[in-house]
């Protein structure tokens, strides 16, 4: 679950399809919270976690002795890295209802959950696979190009129509580490993508949601909760 400054809560919910210990169940969570927070462009975040041994491995009060569970660590850290400020702390199971009422119903069935939360299947380890492209791809060559020439360097089309559109989008984006983001009211800011990307994010959406039929305009709301636009 991911909470807002403003007390907005976002629902998550991953299944397995894989063995895991307790331990490892509880890092792909995190790491996958890591994740998303990431792709949203958040760069405070405090973590709560349920176990304490995570917490401290994480803090590096404890040492992971286990193989595993040290490729999980070192992904954690490498995730850390990229925010401002990174807290975890530990919270006790009954401080943590949701969450765990959350998870209880993910590892029966999505079939009642996709209405209301955003769930992913995962078919393998995440220590075992690369991680997600970060969707820069051919974003010069899309429809975010004269925006993004506007924004970083003050360029405008020739054709005076087009140069004057731009002028009135131009307020509602923003340019951060070569990215193009737009303002919505109901979300943080939302990662601009092209065709392209836009094509790899929704067949990710398809096969995480196990055969999702729901309408275009309650897949586009998905969508936009994962933080893209």
């Amino acid at each position: 679950m991911l909470v807002s400054p403003e007390g907005k809560e976002f629902t998550y919910a991953l299944r397995f399809e894989f063995s895991t210990t307790n331990n490892e169940a509880e890092y792909e969570a995190l790491f996958a919270g890591l994740r998303l927070t990431r792709e949203l462009n958040i760069q405070h975040l405090k973590a709560f976690v349920d176990s304490q041994l995570i917490a401290n491995q994480v803090t590096g009060t404890f040492e992971a002795r286990n193989p595993t569970i040290q490729q999980y660590l070192a992904k954690e850290n490498e995730l850390i890295e990229h925010f401002k400020g990174f807290e975890i702390e530990h919270v006790r199971r009954s401080q943590n209802k949701k969450a765990d009422a959350l998870s209880k119903l993910a590892s029966m069935t999505f079939a009642h959950l996709a209405k209301e939360v955003l769930v992913k299947t995962l078919e393998r380890r995440s220590i075992e696979v690369e991680e997600v492209n970060d969707l820069y791809l051919d974003e010069d060559k899309t429809w975010m190009k004269p925006l993004k020439d506007y924004l970083a360097y003050g360029l405008l089309l020739e054709d005076k129509g087009e140069a004057r559109k731009i002028r009135i989008k131009a307020p509602s984006y923003k340019l951060q580490d070569g990215k193009l983001y737009r303002k919505y009211f109901l979300t943080p800011w939302l990662r601009c993508v092209g065709q392209s990307q836009a094509t790899i994010i929704i067949q990710e959406m398809h096969e995480g949601v196990c055969g999702f039929h729901a309408g275009p305009r309650s897949f586009v709301a998905k969508i936009m909760r994962l933080g893209y636009y």
